[in-house]
C-alpha cells in the first residue's frame, strides 16, 4: 500500500499573477521549503482554468505521517510560514491526501 502523503496547497498572492515579485516569491519558496528534509517531488504550479480562484499552487510529497509532520513544525517551515506566508499569500486551500486506488490496481 502506498503511504505518501502529497501535500498541496494553491493560494492567491497579494502580488499581480505573473509579475516579477510573483516569480521572485515562487522561486525562493521553492528554494527555502526544498531545502527541508523529507520533502519529495516538490512543484510549482500554475492555474490553466478559471474553475477556482487560485493563480498558483505547491505540490510535495512526504514518504510517511511522520515525515510529513515533521516538516510542518521544522524550523525553516515555521519560519517562512511566519514571515512570508502569512505576509504575501492573500488566500489559500491546503489539501493533504494519499493514494488509496490507482486505476487498474487491485486495491
Amino acid at each position: 500500500m502506498n503511504t505518501n502523503i502529497a501535500h498541496t496547497v494553491f493560494f492567491k498572492l497579494r502580488f499581480a499573477p505573473q509579475s516579477a515579485e510573483a516569480e521572485t516569491f515562487l522561486h525562493s519558496s521553492a528554494s527555502t521549503l526544498t531545502e527541508i528534509p523529507n520533502v519529495l517531488h516538490f512543484q510549482v504550479l500554475k492555474q490553466q482554468s478559471g474553475k477556482n480562484p487560485y493563480d498558483y499552487g505547491f505540490y510535495m510529497e512526504f514518504a510517511n505521517q511522520a515525515d510529513y509532520d515533521s516538516y510542518n513544525v521544522h524550523p525553516v517551515h515555521v519560519q517562512y510560514v511566519e514571515e512570508v506566508w502569512k505576509r504575501d499569500v492573500t488566500d489559500f486551500q491546503e489539501i493533504d491526501y494519499t493514494v488509496i486506488a490507482a486505476p487498474g490496481s487491485s486495491r
